[in-house]
């Protein structure tokens, strides 16, 4: 038993099936945050055309979000139904349509009704995504598998305001939206025809979307579990947390920087490019320190959160452009740290037919902040200033840091925790953890 566990810190080669799934879903995570993030390059814009006030322009925003959010759980229940590839398929498929149809859009009415399809379509995305990483990954490979996967969307915040900024101001916010599905058809067909076999499963763990097992599920109790289960709920509300941060920053700061400091779209790319660049290093970092403590999120999210609050008062009163950008940059690096570790002890301990379901509620709180930041910032902003708006930000580093230190640390003490309450669990999962842990 000693022998077979790595040590911690270890980095074993992926295998092919692995490597092949994690080069195919980047391109469809990057695909996916490029398509959120296009709407709060062209908010100013849209905002103009159609006479939107701030608090208009953040139900814009929030819209998304709460369709996207009400989805996660769901999602992850057709996904451990109908299999990982099909559900990954249709929802690429389906907001590549919408998101050429948002290029249309005649009024604000029809941008609403279209960003709610959009985020509906959206939603059953990220737990069907993790199904399938789980199904073609080992459990020794899972983590670092995910952190490759999932900084494609830090990497999409950097190329995005770059590649979106000068095609506006060149072509109009439509041709952004227009662009983007092209790409998606791309990505769709690639994922469709070269998507690996899901690998054998270990006898503690189902098997995956394979011909033979396509309609496989976990059982009625394992989700009603799941669901019920409260450690999995602070796991969320920690995702809340840190996505008040990340999408209050992303939805208002390009508008931010046109309407009160007069920056021009095609000149707000580069600046809003360097903290998403930030966010890209922070979340790898915080990935290798989730690897190396295995587990011990709290040593990684309490002191990163600390560091964020900090930082976002600094930027929300700072009376120059370049500080405000260095503290925003210094803010997002720190709040970045904290990404995987919030989901690294349950992505080490669950099995993966259980996988789908459990990301899905833990991906649902980040996106309730997504229906919270952006309209609360928008009436705060009405209201008082952007100061506030952004001030408010700092209960998300709070919030994540208190729920760091009230959650199950490493994956004996999240299997303990569930026994009683998950017990399907417990029983498949502690065996084959047993190997994993240092």
């Amino acid at each position: 038993m000693t022998a077979s566990r790595p040590r911690v810190g270890s980095r074993p080669r992926l295998s092919g099936p692995a490597r092949l799934t994690v080069a195919l879903l980047f391109a469809a995570w990057f695909i996916d945050y490029a398509d959120r993030l296009i709407i709060n390059l062209v908010l100013p814009s849209i905002g103009e055309e159609f006479d939107l006030s701030r608090s208009q322009q953040g139900v814009v925003l929030s819209v998304f979000f709460l369709a996207y959010a009400l989805c996660q759980i769901p999602g992850g229940m057709l996904a451990d139904r109908f299999g990982g590839r099909r559900m990954v398929l249709w929802a690429l498929a389906a907001w590549t349509v919408f998101t050429v149809l948002t290029g249309f859009a005649w009024s604000f009415a029809a941008l609403l009704v279209l960003r709610v399809l959009f985020g509906l379509a959206q939603g059953v995305f990220p737990p069907a995504a993790a199904k399938v990483l789980a199904e073609r990954t080992g459990k020794e490979e899972r983590m670092r598998a995910n952190g490759l996967v999932l900084s494609s969307n830090s990497l999409a915040a950097v190329f995005t305001p770059l590649a979106v900024a000068p095609l506006v101001a060149a072509f109009g916010w439509r041709s952004a939206y227009i662009s983007v599905a092209a790409i998606g058809v791309f990505v769709y067909t690639a994922i469709r025809m070269r998507l690996p076999q899901p690998l054998p499963q270990a006898p503690d763990e189902e098997e995956g979307d394979s011909a033979a097992a396509e309609g496989s599920a976990a059982p009625r109790s394992d989700v009603r579990a799941l669901l019920r289960w409260g450690t999995l709920w602070r796991f969320a509300a920690m995702m809340f947390g840190y996505s008040i941060i990340i999408w209050g920053l992303n939805s208002w700061v390009p508008t931010y920087l046109n309407d009160e400091r007069g920056v021009p779209i095609e000149a707000a790319g580069p600046l809003l490019a360097v903290p998403a660049l930030a966010a890209t290093v922070g979340t790898i970092i915080g990935g290798q320190l989730s690897d190396r403590l295995a587990g011990q999120h709290w040593k990684v999210i309490v002191p990163g959160m600390s560091v964020a609050a900090a930082a976002l008062l600094l930027m929300a009163y700072a009376s120059g452009l370049a500080a405000f950008v260095v503290f925003g940059t210094l803010a997002i690096f720190a709040t970045s740290l904290s990404y995987m570790p919030i989901f690294a002890v349950p992505m080490r301990s669950l099995p993966a037919r259980q996988m789908g379901v459990a990301t899905g509620v833990i991906i649902f709180g980040g996106q309730l902040a997504g229906v919270v930041a952006p309209s609360v910032m928008g009436v705060l902003a009405d209201a008082f200033s952007f100061q506030v708006a952004f001030a408010f930000l700092v209960l998300g580093a709070v919030i994540a840091a208190v729920m760091a230190c009230v959650t199950p640390q490493t994956t004996e003490a999240l299997l303990a925790d569930a026994r009683g309450r998950v017990p399907d669990a417990v029983q498949e999962s502690s065996p084959s953890m047993e190997k994993e842990l240092p």
